[in-house]
């Protein structure tokens, strides 16, 4: 199995997948699709197809499939296209073949899984292929949809990009507030107090806002550094303070207010990660449609 199988498959089955489903599900349906019952005779067979109304990357099928399981709907859903591949708009994406009645039923809870989905992969492989050959990493934030971040991250997953960190609880991220609440004085006797607190085996990552804290940063050996809206000759800076160091092992990543259209300029600074909370905070939703086939 690839790596993003392996994510899919785990996602799936966690916990916390099958309550936001169950909930999905629930929610729409409630006490039963009263249209379909009053116009499908039952026992009426079908199939229908969903069709990508325009170009992208697809991302969602292993949640369709535990819909499907968990309403115990007679469908079966065949697809055409493999997770985390390109589809070009009018392409048939998936088939759902079985009860008639389920295939009305659960449509839109399908759908909505789907178009989300692949709307933020499609996005990601945007921003991946705009970052070029360079060695960025495309990253995605804490800025999801509450009951929703792992979906939201395995589809940056299946659009090229990376996991920067689940929550707050598997990497330390100290920012400008928790700066100012430290004991400490001065921006070094920070860093230090953070390297004396860390849970074992807990990566640390900082926030630096100019070249003094990057140095200091890199001195204390800091494994990530995140490089705060700085203009480009800062990030070039920056790179150029790591990589005059014998042993540098510190990774830098910019941050904050990075676009599309910025994307080039800032990976070819040579920063090793770029985190973007566009990824998932306002992503479009992809466009597709479902329709009968018989």
């Amino acid at each position: 199995m690839t790596h993003l199988q392996d994510l899919a498959a785990a996602l799936a089955e966690s916990k916390e997948t099958q309550t936001l489903l169950q909930l999905a599900i629930r929610e729409d349906i409630g006490s039963g699709d009263v249209t379909t019952l009053a116009s499908v005779p039952p026992g009426t067979q079908a199939s229908a197809k969903i069709i990508a109304r325009q170009s992208g990357v697809v991302c969602g099928f292993p949640i369709l499939q535990q819909v499907i399981k968990l309403q115990a709907a007679q469908l079966t859903l065949e697809v055409a296209c493999e997770e985390g591949s390109r589809i070009e708009k009018g392409e048939t994406m998936a088939r759902l073949c079985g009860a008639a009645d389920a295939i009305l039923t659960l449509e839109r809870t399908l759908l909505n899984f789907l178009q989300r989905l692949s709307g933020i992969a499609t996005v990601t492989r945007l921003y991946v292929d705009a970052a070029g050959k360079s060695k960025a990493q495309i990253l995605e934030t804490r800025k999801t949809i509450p009951g929703w971040r792992g979906l939201d991250k395995y589809a940056v997953v299946a659009g090229g990009g990376a996991i920067h960190r689940q929550g707050l609880y598997d990497q330390i991220l100290a920012k400008e507030n928790h700066f100012a609440l430290m004991p400490a004085a001065d921006f070094v006797g920070k860093l230090k107090h953070l390297k004396g607190h860390a849970p074992s085996g807990i990566k640390i990552e900082v926030e630096v806002e100019n070249l003094d804290e990057v140095k200091a940063a890199l001195e204390e050996e800091i494994e990530l550094i995140l490089l705060d809206n700085m203009s480009l000759d800062d990030m070039r800076g920056a790179v150029a303070l790591r990589n005059a160091l014998p042993a540098a092992c510190s990774l830098l990543e910019a941050s904050g207010g990075i676009t599309l259209a910025s994307i080039p300029q800032v990976a070819a600074t040579g920063v090793d990660r770029i985190s973007v909370g566009a990824l998932t905070h306002s992503v479009q939703a992809f466009d597709l449609s479902l329709l009968i086939e018989f």
